[in-house]
């Protein structure tokens, strides 16, 4: 069997294009996969203009170059991976510990067992623990003794804390002479109309 030359040579010249547009279209994905990977990875427009021109000038060469210079992770790994760290962080906060010994403590200690130093303190009126830096307790709203108290009337100013109240109770019990016994003005009252 004869092969005709003229249709060997039109199979070559079918194959060669073939060949030419499977290289363009390769050619041509690679660029687009370039620009669509890149983008992912970086936000610095001179870096994304870079690599696309890389593999536009030098072809399979330049897919290889952009491979090994390319950034490692994605700009939402990086985002991930920040988020992750921040969570860690965050639980590693919140285990309290002791400012003098760093032992692990619990909430409601007042005092670092170990070490004895100062841990909270309680509000002087509703008696909830409070963090020593609080100047305010969150839970009733009352200023801690000594603390300066904005946006006050006359009223609040001139009004003793339970804390002075207290104080004023306790010094009118020790100034009692011993033996004498007080007695409210309802039970005087009872005790005249008897």
């Amino acid at each position: 069997m004869t092969v005709d030359p003229r249709t060997l040579s039109n199979l070559i010249m079918l194959l060669a294009a073939w060949g030419a547009a499977f290289l363009v279209a390769l050619w041509v994905s690679l660029i687009f996969w370039t620009y669509r990977d890149i983008r992912t990875r970086t936000r610095d427009q001179v870096i994304r203009i870079l690599s696309i021109i890389i593999v536009a000038l030098l072809f399979l060469p330049g897919i290889v170059i952009y491979l090994i210079l390319r950034p490692a992770n994605s700009i939402e790994e990086e985002y991930q991976h920040t988020l992750e760290e921040e969570a860690l962080l965050q639980s590693i906060e919140d285990i309290p510990v002791c400012p003098g010994c760093g032992r692990k403590t619990q909430d409601t200690w007042m005092v670092c067992p170990t070490c004895h130093t100062r841990i909270r303190k309680t509000c002087h009126n509703c008696r909830k623990l409070m963090e020593l830096s609080w100047n305010l307790c969150p839970y009733c709203g009352t200023p801690a003794p000594g603390k300066r108290r904005e946006k006050m009337t006359m009223d609040d100013v001139t009004r003793p804390t339970p804390v002075e109240e207290a104080a004023t109770e306790e010094a009118i019990l020790e100034e009692e002479p011993p033996g004498q016994e007080t007695f409210d003005e309802d039970t005087l009252k009872d005790n005249g109309a008897q």
